[in-house]
């Protein structure tokens, strides 16, 4: 367990809604650097962000619903709007003149989309400034339809003299959007905490117009150089006169530095024999970083590090933005992970991290990705795991309360079947036909040789053997080879009897497999889970972009 000194931390993921977090768990000047890519519907359009949702015709809803997974107005807007006012939402009082800024954007705004995702953001950054360091940054990620209002509430709570750069990060050369001029970029807001800040000079690539100009001469082994003067003529502090090559001159270093140029093959020499240096492209370190990034694409359908995240930002963004403002063994905070682009980079770069997302499958995303840099590298998940996974349930109460919480069932659902080795939990809330979860597995009597279980959750309290009859009838309508069911609740003696009357699967055509298999909360704690699964080649469908990694049972973590 962390003890809160920045010094003494260890890597740490949190799931849970991350301004509970941050007041719980984070202290005070703790983090070196801060990144946070919020989640924010770039595609919606501004009158479905404008329009106010307290009276939305059916029309309007059925835009907005898209919208729900983000922000919305409702009770929680109002709650925290107040706590914004009130000053009892934070660890730290909220500004005046941050309270006032929002009470004057709700003039504007009314009860939008739009103000509801500045209400929830207000808060947050007022509790990520206080956990940054006097000598720390924060880069909020974000897109146009929004930036302006995030930068209002930037300089509130930051400060407009702290205020750094709006970096554009362009995102591809050309895009077509019907009415308007094509939307190719996002926002990067970077502040600091004070005039007093870490930053490392990086450097981007020249782009190809300014080689072609500045370094035209191609060497015999095919390296591109240019040359440089090596007089001293109306340089201030004067220079070094002294014949060299025929010529005397007054030259920019003593004579003996000279020899040794020459001698390296440094020194070409004008039609006149005047002296220059030469200066090869692949030596240089490029153009000191601006502030719009061209060079960085986004995640492609094929690009290594896919993981199929929507939201999935590039390594090199990441790498970019920790090493411009970060020294090797500072605190880097993601307080919406998304992913964990943020703290795999981190890890990477020598950096320690902090992580913090309120979805689950967010969170096994990201433990499954660390999980398999440290495979990859070699090491055994006993040696390598350097980290900590703080808000998941770890008994039946922290579990039923999971499911108390977020009512629909669904982040409990999604936690249940990841307890289950081998399983890939279904992100769909609705639709998913009873399919809450997927193993795979290898089955040599198969002619594809590929099997299928499927899982269904209840989070729901009231159990019945209808459920197990349910299943079933997902197992024959998905074509799967036997199914589990994960109740919140024991199941009934009445529910064991019924999964009994189904005949069982035949693994590799020889071992005997129930067809129906019943959990509860209470058995998803139980180290071995109580279930009977394929004991060869066991298969996890883990999905790198559009393919699928195929790993075998010894080499999964438990």
């Amino acid at each position: 367990m962390n003890t809160g000194d920045s010094g003494n931390w260890k890597n740490t993921l949190y799931f849970g809604d991350n301004l509970d977090v941050l007041k719980k768990y984070i202290p005070n000047d703790f983090a070196d650097l801060i990144y946070i890519d919020p989640p924010f519907n770039s595609g919606a359009t501004y009158n479905i962000l404008f329009k106010p949702t307290s009276k939305k015709t059916a029309k309007e809803s059925a835009q907005i619903q898209a919208f729900e997974d983000t922000w919305t107005w409702g009770e929680e807007s109002i709650s925290t709007f107040q706590g914004i006012v009130t000053g009892a939402i934070t660890k730290e009082p909220i500004p005046s003149e941050v309270v006032s800024l929002i009470e004057t954007l709700y003039s504007f705004l009314k009860e939008s989309s739009m103000m509801a995702y500045l209400v929830m953001m207000t808060p947050r950054l007022v509790e990520l400034h206080r956990v940054l360091k006097r000598t720390g940054s924060i880069y909020v990620h974000c897109d146009p339809t929004a930036s302006h209002y995030l930068k209002l509430l930037m300089d509130g709570v930051f400060g407009p003299e702290n205020f750094k750069n709006e970096v554009i990060w362009k995102l591809t050369s050309g895009h077509s959007d019907s009415g308007v001029m094509g939307n190719t970029h996002d926002t990067l807001l970077f502040y600091s905490k004070s005039a007093t800040m870490v930053w490392n000079r990086q450097y981007q690539p020249y782009d190809e117009k300014y080689i072609e100009s500045h370094y035209r001469r191609v060497d015999k082994k095919g390296r591109r150089y240019r040359t440089d003067n090596l007089t001293a003529m109306g340089l201030s502090g004067g220079g070094y006169t002294y014949e060299w090559h025929g010529v005397t001159k007054l030259w920019r270093m003593p004579i003996e530095r000279m020899r040794d140029l020459d001698t390296q093959g440094r020194v070409k020499y004008t039609s006149t024999g005047t002296a220059e240096y030469v200066r090869y492209l692949d030596e240089m370190p490029g153009t000191p970083l601006q502030d719009v990034w061209n060079d960085i694409p986004p995640i492609n359908s094929q690009a290594a590090e896919r993981l199929g995240y929507p939201t999935q930002k590039p390594e090199a963004l990441l790498a970019r933005i920790i090493n411009a403002s970060s020294n090797p063994g500072d605190v880097v905070l993601d307080a919406f992970a998304g992913c964990g682009t943020a703290t795999a980079v981190a890890q990477k770069l020598g950096r320690r991290w902090v992580g913090i997302d309120i979805a689950i499958p967010a969170v096994d995303v990201i433990v499954k990705r660390l999980q398999e840099s440290i495979l990859s590298n070699g090491h055994h998940l006993e040696e390598g795991v350097d980290f900590d996974v703080i808000g998941m349930p770890k008994d039946v109460a922290s579990a039923e309360a999971l499911a108390r919480t977020y009512g629909d069932g669904w982040q409990f659902q999604y936690w249940a079947v990841t307890r289950i080795m081998g399983a890939i939990g279904s992100t769909k809330k609705t639709g998913d036909g009873g399919v809450d979860g997927t193993i795979s597995f290898l089955d040599h009597s198969k002619p594809n040789k590929i099997g299928k279980a499927i899982i269904s959750v209840k989070s729901n309290k009231a159990v019945a053997p209808a459920m197990v009859h349910d299943l079933y009838g997902s197992i024959v309508a998905n074509k799967a080879d036997f199914g589990i069911l994960v109740t919140l609740e024991e199941p009934t003696h009445g529910m064991r009897n019924e999964a009994l009357k189904y005949t069982p699967y035949k693994f590799n055509g020889k071992m005997d497999i129930p067809l129906v298999q019943l959990l509860s909360a209470a058995d998803l704690f139980k180290k071995p889970l109580p279930l009977v699964l394929p004991s060869e080649n066991m298969v996890i469908d883990r999905k790198k972009g559009d393919s699928v990694v195929v790993v075998q049972k010894e080499e999964l973590p438990m």
